[in-house]
């Protein structure tokens, strides 16, 4: 009998390992601080942690419903209407995912059809490309030039077609560390209320916002959220990426379609974990509210203490990342640069091309400032001896 050996022809063939995964390997190779993965190196709150076990320890440990459990439900509900004045129907509109990710994913999958085009602003997060790809869908991306990296809605309404079934929008934005007004919330809206386009709000920065105007939600958009899906995460807002826990908030028709692709990707998510979060929300809501001064005071010590450098660091107006300018110290392309600074340097970071389709002509990097203290003094440190 003949022998075959089977290799399946690629649905994502251009992809390999993702450069987080690339700089944080080439990181602990070279025992260098590393500013480059989007995670913080301190643990979450006391009182969620003992909530988990609370749960655990109750028994809380087999499946949660799918679209997940009700006091999570609850307690997002009236946290949205809190901030947004919009309070999401608990049975049709709430959808707890296995992180943001899952969320972003079943919802392109449910909205997008094969030849459909949509619509991403670059720089732009690396997992919405494969998304639209897989479900057959034509990704059209419009690029923001730094250094303020603000929509053109000139060029962007000659973007739209008759083909286009969807626009991606990420406000506190990673990685360029910018923040929609609600001017351009607006502007969305009138680009595309005539028109059957969807919009996918990529939001999970959405406590992480410096913003005196404060964050300005698709949900808080009466028109603009009956055609929306909304994405959020725990991980983000509660400093344990590792629980990976996020949730989408959509019209009924909407999350019908969305949960029949969530239930055949993870069906639920982890018990215990929903119910130690629906307390976290319910009764620790200052955690969620101080989250903008918590950060800004990373960001303001990590930008002064590199103040000495030769980089020039932008303006950061919402998540824990920052952009910098390095022309002055090298001129290396970006990958380079970042794989030249943990070698030699120390310090890891992520190029800024690698969130870009278009060749990115720029010499910028994004550095992670949800560190310790001392984790950003050191990286500071090594990076003014540059």
């Amino acid at each position: 009998m003949t022998q075959h050996n089977l290799i399946p022809e690629s649905k994502l063939p251009a992809l390999g390992t993702t450069i987080f995964t690339q700089m944080s390997a080439l990181a602990a190779q070279h025992n260098a601080i590393n500013l480059s993965q989007g995670f913080p190196d301190f643990d979450g709150p006391r009182y969620l942690q003992a909530r988990l076990a609370h749960h655990v320890s109750q028994g809380a440990n087999q499946y949660a419903p799918m679209i997940g459990t009700l006091p999570l439900r609850e307690a997002i509900a009236e946290k949205t209407a809190a901030l947004y004045g919009y309070a999401p129907d608990l049975d049709g509109e709430i959808t707890v995912t296995a992180g943001a990710t899952e969320a972003l994913f079943a919802a392109i999958a449910a909205l997008v059809r094969p030849g459909d085009e949509v619509i991403c602003f670059d720089p732009s997060y690396d997992s919405y490309a494969p998304a639209v790809q897989l479900a057959g869908g034509v990704l059209k991306r419009l690029a923001l030039q730094p250094p303020s990296f603000r929509v053109d809605w000139a060029a962007f309404q000659q973007t739209l077609s008759s083909k286009t079934r969807l626009v991606i929008l990420n406000t506190p934005h990673n990685p360029t560390a910018t923040v929609w007004p609600k001017s351009d919330i607006d502007a969305l809206w009138r680009c595309i209320e005539d028109r059957a386009i969807y919009v996918l709000s990529d939001e999970v920065y959405e406590h992480i916002c410096f913003d005196a105007a404060g964050h300005a939600s698709v949900l808080a958009h009466a028109s603009l959220r009956q055609r929306a899906a909304v994405v959020s995460s725990f991980g983000k807002t509660f400093h344990m990426t590792g629980w990976k826990v996020g949730y989408c908030v959509a019209p009924p028709a909407i999350s019908a379609e969305i949960r029949k692709v969530h239930q055949y990707l993870t069906f639920s998510v982890n018990t215990p974990a929903q119910l130690a979060i629906a307390d976290m929300l319910r009764h620790e809501p200052a955690h969620y509210r101080e989250l903008p001064d918590f950060y800004r005071a990373r960001r303001d010590r990590f930008v002064q203490a590199l103040a000495r450098s030769r980089f020039e660091i932008l303006p950061c107006e919402g998540t824990y990342f920052i952009l910098a300018d390095y022309r002055a110290i090298s001129d290396r392309d970006d990958v380079s640069f970042c794989q030249w600074l943990t070698r030699e340097a120390g310090v890891a970071a992520i190029p800024l091309s690698v969130f870009c389709d278009a060749p990115f002509p720029h010499t910028l990097i994004r550095l992670c400032f949800a560190k310790q203290e001392a984790t950003l003094d050191a990286a500071a440190e090594r990076l003014c001896q540059l």
